[in-house]
């Protein structure tokens, strides 16, 4: 096949202990998936607002050693660590019970969001695209194939900026667990494979300055590591 424009091909992640690279299809973000984190935006917790639900361009992602330069349009940007669930097998409404068969792997991400744009969108009603739709604002670490390590559902995630810790949650905190999460997208549009799913970030979040350096490590699952540039 010929293409009218350069085209690079999809987007990869890296798979540990392997040659294979994942290709990207999709990536979906769930906010508000830590009850503690969800308090503290204002947004709701246990009880109230449920995890949303959003999307961010394959393009986004980057691997873990990048630099990411500081995005333009904003003075507040702020990364999130999360787990990220990759789909290896795609489907439409799938069971929660099997809902797990489907996940190939997970990795450790940063959802870098430019917090001002974001809270802007909010005042003005308008849709938080613009606030996680930028270059680099998907890093990821390599995936550790399910086959390997299982699914994590407990386990220490935390994120450090200079060395020092900014988020520590754990896994078995999640609103939402992975096998929810992937039945409730399903249901609402069918999985492929090669989506990437972020599953929510616990407490902490804040600002991010030029020249910093992010840490973000999973319990039986990895770590990654960037600049900000």
């Amino acid at each position: 096949m010929s293409y009218a424009i350069p085209f690079a091909g999809p987007p990869t992640v890296g798979i540990r202990g392997s040659d294979l690279r994942f290709p990207v299809r999709r990536i979906y973000t769930i906010g508000r998936n830590y009850a503690a984190h969800a308090a503290e935006t204002g947004l709701g917790g246990a009880g109230g607002s449920k995890p949303g639900i959003s999307l961010k361009p394959a393009d986004s992602v980057i691997p873990g050693g990048s630099a990411l330069p500081y995005p333009p349009g904003t003075a507040q940007l702020e990364p999130e660590v999360e787990m990220v669930a990759a789909i290896g097998n795609g489907g439409a409404d799938i069971p929660r019970e099997a809902a797990l068969d489907h996940v190939f792997g997970y990795a450790v991400g940063f959802d870098m969001i430019r917090r001002d744009i974001m809270h802007a969108c909010i005042a003005d009603q308008h849709s938080w695209d613009l606030c996680k739709s930028f270059d680099g604002a998907s890093p990821i670490g390599d995936l550790a194939p399910a086959g390997d390590i299982g699914h994590p559902a407990s386990g220490a995630i935390t994120l450090a900026i200079n060395g020092a810790e900014r988020q520590r949650g754990d896994l078995s905190e999640l609103i939402w667990p992975v096998a929810e999460i992937v039945a409730r997208l399903s249901a609402l549009s069918r999985l492929e494979p090669g989506d990437l799913i972020f599953t929510g970030t616990p407490k902490g979040p804040g600002k991010v300055e030029r020249g910093d350096r992010l840490e973000g490590a999973i319990e039986g699952i990895g770590s990654l590591a960037i600049a900000i540039a």
